[in-house]
């Protein structure tokens, strides 16, 4: 099951290494906030730090399935769909997790309004992923 040659394996490669970037990132946040700023910054910066990194790399584990699953589709709507749910994944991250690093960092509260969005992102991955869940289903039904 090589991929087609619009969404070929430079394409897959691209979002393995997205993923990557972002687990490396939410292992040295992670770390520098539980070594580095314990007593340097209060106790609500660090939750949102630790919040950051969780989130950064629970994404990052799902955009390397994503990545997974857009090297073996076959239809090009599933191929399609695993696109934009990787962009929703990575948008989603950068915002969400993106924002509560430089809110906890920088202290700048104008950044607090977009981790919703940075959240809803996030969301829209999952229910893309359901959505492709659900048409498989039916499609190897209708078989």
């Amino acid at each position: 099951m090589a991929p087609s040659a619009e969404y070929g394996g430079d394409v897959v490669d691209r979002w393995v290494v997205a993923a990557a970037v972002n687990g490396l990132m939410a292992i040295a946040m992670g770390a520098f906030a539980a070594h580095g700023l314990r007593g340097v910054i209060d106790a609500e910066a660090l939750g949102w730090l630790e919040t950051a990194s969780r989130y950064q790399m629970s994404h990052a584990l799902a955009l390397l399935a994503v990545a997974l699953l857009l090297a073996r589709a076959q239809a090009r709507r599933d191929r399609r769909l695993l696109q934009a749910i990787a962009w929703a994944f990575l948008a989603g991250t950068v915002l969400f997790a993106g924002s509560l690093y430089l809110l906890a960092l920088a202290n700048v509260r104008a950044f607090a309004w977009i981790t919703p969005v940075g959240g809803m992102a996030l969301m829209v991955g999952w229910l893309g992923l359901i959505l492709l869940g659900v048409l498989r289903w039916r499609a190897t039904d209708d078989r």
